[in-house]
């Protein structure tokens, strides 16, 4: 059986670009942490957040008047710390990186669902809590709801620290464990 860990929207714009967050640059290491010490049993899955030219004139860029992770620019990207593809090199085995174009991951959900029959829990890390880790987390918990689902606080940052607080508790009123 396999662990799932989910590394959420780790890009430049959430970290240091656009939508610049300090709590967010902090929680690298404890992130890179668990990357070198996911063992061979764990599928690793990045969720990269995914706009367009367009995105101004998106319902989320209506109410977040911000233009980030423009698909192809630097802060698109995963930042170098955490990138599972370097210099060109192809995915690793048991990693995978889903494309988003809002809060949850459609395609992340389809694939938690396709591989039920050998996952034992799933674990979320990375920013921004309070909207699509708690997204992610909430999606994971509905397409396998007796699957324990595991988010790590530490891991984690939000918009701001008091709306990281406010995910968590919400979180945890859903039966999302919280480390």
């Amino acid at each position: 059986m396999a662990k799932v860990l989910v590394v959420v929207d780790m890009q430049n714009d959430f970290l240091t670009g656009a939508l610049a967050n300090p709590e967010g640059v902090r929680t690298i290491p404890h992130i890179k942490e668990k990357l070198e010490a996911a063992g061979e049993d764990t599928l690793i899955c990045f969720t990269r957040d995914t706009h367009f030219d367009d995105y101004m004139e998106t319902e989320e860029g209506r109410n977040l008047p911000v233009p980030h992770c423009i698909y192809g620019t630097e802060g698109w990207q995963i930042t170098d710390e955490l990138n599972p593809v370097r210099d060109g090199a192809a995915l690793p085995s048991r990693t995978y990186i889903f494309d988003k174009n809002t809060f949850g991951s459609q395609q992340l959900a389809a694939f938690l669902r396709e591989n039920a029959h050998r996952i034992d829990e799933i674990e979320l890390v990375g920013v921004c809590t309070d909207i699509c880790v708690i997204s992610n987390a909430l999606l994971a918990k509905a397409s396998l709801p007796n699957v324990p689902i595991y988010v790590d606080a530490a891991g984690c940052a939000g918009v701001t620290p008091a709306s990281h607080a406010t995910a968590l508790e919400a979180m945890k009123s859903c039966h999302i464990h919280i480390r």
